[in-house]
């Protein structure tokens, strides 16, 4: 019988954060807290999201609205990687980097965490921004997905292609 495996990747679904974004920002358009405010949120590049308002707080309750939006739509706020409120002239801004991939420190940690933690004869090998998990016995692997969502890392974690 051949090894099972699957990938442990981190991704973002791009579509649902560019929904998530068009909800926020229709909402910030019409929402009475935010006339006045000129306060906007959108793309500023392929994984940049740009926020800016008149004041620090109106900048952050965008931000706070954006997440909402997220989480509504199932997406891991963990994907955000927001900035620190700066000023801009007259606007206060926030930049967000979405994070996609698992570095290639991370992927050692998860590698490491299935060999002290995980089943025997599970296999995990770093390839490029993902990692492959491989073994004989499935219910080894489900034990590994079990083991790597009980721990709370920095950055969104999925399985794909369980084979």
């Amino acid at each position: 019988m051949a090894d099972s495996s699957f990938d442990i990747v981190s991704k973002l679904d791009r579509q649902e954060v560019d929904n998530a974004l068009g909800q926020a920002a229709r909402e910030v358009a019409t929402r009475f807290d935010f006339k006045g405010t000129n306060a906007t949120i959108e793309w500023s590049g392929e994984q940049v999201i740009e926020i800016s308002a008149s004041a620090d707080d109106r900048a952050t309750a965008v931000l706070d609205l954006f997440k909402e939006k997220l989480i509504k739509r199932q997406q891991s706020l963990k994907i955000l990687d927001a900035g620190e409120v700066r000023q801009s002239g007259q606007l206060s801004k926030i930049t967000i980097t979405l994070k996609e991939g698992i570095s290639t420190e991370d992927a050692k940690k998860i590698s490491k965490l299935i060999r002290d933690e995980g089943p025997k004869g599970v296999k995990a090998q770093i390839q490029g921004d993902e990692l492959r998990v491989s073994s004989k016995k499935r219910d080894d692997l489900q034990a590994v997905q079990a083991l790597v969502k009980a721990q709370d890392y920095d950055f969104a974690v999925q399985f794909q292609n369980y084979r």
